[in-house]
């Protein structure tokens, strides 16, 4: 097995000179020791680039394993808990992971790339753990993160920018799907796959043709309102989906300190990804006790009243036999495109179910007075942006 790369100092992707051509505002963050942009000119822009255009993000520092051997797939159905033998090659599938107490140490993809050969993506690096778990395993985990190049190309003239750049056949991909193009002497891999609710695409690249591609693909997008954008962008979209994320919606369960605040994929909203019909699997019995005696909390989606979001908030019960606190928001934001005020939360069951309101405590600061406020919200059980065109195939040309 390859070791997992040590560096010192900041690292810059195979993309940075074209992002840093285009930037205006110098603001930039540390992704697992590579320099990611928070926004280039302007984040309200870049989001509607999103919405309405396309936007392309800089994916390259998004830890990524290669998983390869005879026992590849008994592998992965032991570590996950989605079943794997369903995936077939040229599909994607968004799964979790989790320790023996059934807490979830990550999500992320796994591309079943070619029979027997698999790549998993997910924001934390997890190699020592990936190594110890494939004990009594053939298989070999090789940490590929420098050697790929991707970017994530989502919004509505997407399609319609990569079938200019000469990619024949793409109209067939259907969501979660994968397939191969040639690109000047290289191999690039594209799949039907984002973090934004919306049609979308991720490109996967040798890094010594990160740069070409880039160009070309600019060059196909120049009358498609084509925009490069940061992470801040990307995260609005994401809340937006009503997608989760690593020290937000959860705390990976191997780096917490207390007890009582990982999450399991019950809690989550996750419980289509557990397969408790397929063998033993990390966390199955956990699980399984979770399922029959029921979970302590509750992923939900609130659409809140008036325009102030609900960052760091509590949540409180609107039932008179519990007005106290029975949770607090994860994630929050005005969404411009839904026009709503939106957020993701935790609540402790038997609270949160769906059509049900309960309360936000909101702060918010203007001319340096702070202001409180109490905000009736409305537990939904469906992501606030969800567009046809986001399953549509072949996609609509825009």
């Amino acid at each position: 097995m390859k070791s997992q790369p040590v560096h010192q100092g900041r690292l810059k992707t195979p993309f940075h000179s074209r992002l840093a051509a285009l930037d205006t505002v110098n603001e930039w963050h540390q992704w697992k020791g590579y320099s990611s942009a928070d926004s280039l000119f302007c984040e309200d822009v870049e989001y509607f680039a999103i919405r309405n255009a396309t936007a392309v993000f800089d994916l390259t520092p998004m830890t990524k394993y290669r998983i390869t051997g005879p026992d590849a797939l008994d592998y992965l159905n032991r570590l996950v808990t989605r079943d794997m033998a369903k995936i077939r090659p040229g599909r994607v599938a968004y799964a979790v992971w989790c320790d023996d107490h059934g807490q979830v140490i990550d999500d992320g993809t796994i591309f079943h790339l070619r029979e027997g050969e698999y790549r998993l993506c997910s924001q934390e690096r997890h190699f020592a753990w990936l190594k110890a778990a494939a004990i009594g395993f053939d298989v070999t985990i090789t940490h590929e993160t420098e050697d790929v190049a991707a970017l994530a190309v989502q919004g509505p003239t997407s399609f319609s920018v990569l079938k200019t750049m000469g990619l024949e056949g793409l109209e067939e991909l259907k969501p979660f799907g994968l397939t191969h193009f040639e690109f000047q002497g290289s191999e690039l891999m594209v799949s039907r796959t984002g973090f934004t609710a919306d049609l979308g695409y991720e490109l996967w690249i040798d890094p010594d043709k990160a740069e070409a591609l880039w160009d070309a693909l600019f060059e196909a997008g120049k009358l498609y309102g084509i925009r490069a954008i940061g992470t801040h962008a990307l995260e609005l979209a994401r809340i937006e989906a009503g997608f989760l994320a690593a020290y937000m919606e959860f705390l990976p369960a191997d780096e917490t300190v207390r007890t009582g605040v990982s999450r399991s994929p019950l809690e989550l909203g996750l419980e289509w990804l557990v397969d408790f019909k397929k063998p033993n699997f990390n966390g199955r019995r956990a699980l399984a006790e979770e399922k029959r005696n029921g979970s302590t909390w509750r992923l939900v989606k609130l659409d809140i009243e008036g325009n102030k979001p609900a960052h760091h908030s509590y949540i409180f019960g609107n039932e008179k036999a519990n007005k106290g606190q029975i949770g607090f928001v994860t994630s929050a934001a005005w969404s411009p495109v839904c026009k709503q005020n939106i957020a993701l939360g935790t609540v402790r069951t038997p609270y949160g179910k769906p059509g049900s309101s309960v309360w936000v405590e909101i702060y918010y600061q203007r001319e340096m007075h702070w202001n409180r406020m109490m905000a009736k919200a409305t537990v939904v059980d469906k992501p606030f942006w969800f567009p046809p065109r986001r399953g549509a195939t072949p996609p609509g040309p825009y």
